[in-house]
């Protein structure tokens, strides 16, 4: 399961979808109705809030306004009603790692996918996450030397991308 940190705009339509289907996974082990994955690690910012549903609920509805602009039939009936106060924080080194491991994916699955977002330095996160300096969180299972190349320093804004071609 990955719940990406990052804008949902950035993955490629393999992704999108991979990225619907688990948030429904994760929305439906916050409700209590499955036994699996209630440990999971990317499920503990979620698990933090003090509405976990609200939380994921808002989640997807960025994912399901990212499918909307592409013309994907996600269905909005899936989604939890409640709606998040506030933004979640999230360590720009834990989006700095993701990136990296997005793109690496994206190269490889999706080359001209990599190269619309190829010179994106910082990309922007998931609008339910609002960043704060630090580094790649302890849940994710990264190797160490991976982490000590991914700087955390704030960058500039990222580049206004072009139109996607699907």
């Amino acid at each position: 399961m990955r719940l990406w940190t990052l804008h949902p705009k950035y993955l490629d339509p393999k992704g999108l979808v991979a990225l619907w289907r688990e948030a429904l996974l994760a929305q439906a082990v916050l409700k209590g109705e499955t036994a699996g994955y209630r440990h999971h690690p990317q499920l503990l910012r979620f698990q933090a809030h003090a509405d976990p549903l609200a939380a994921i609920a808002t989640y997807l509805r960025a994912v399901h306004a990212e499918a909307m602009a592409r013309n994907y039939r996600f269905d909005r009936a899936k989604i939890n009603r409640r709606r998040a106060k506030g933004k979640l924080a999230e360590t720009r080194g834990q989006l700095a790692y993701e990136w990296k491991h997005l793109r690496v994916k994206l190269h490889a699955r999706s080359p001209d996918w990599w190269r619309q977002w190829k010179n994106v330095a910082a990309p922007e996160p998931h609008p339910l996450f609002r960043l704060v300096p630090g580094a790649v969180r302890d849940w994710e299972k990264v190797a160490s030397a991976t982490v000590t190349e991914i700087k955390t320093k704030p960058t500039r804004a990222p580049a206004t991308p072009r139109k996607a071609k699907l």
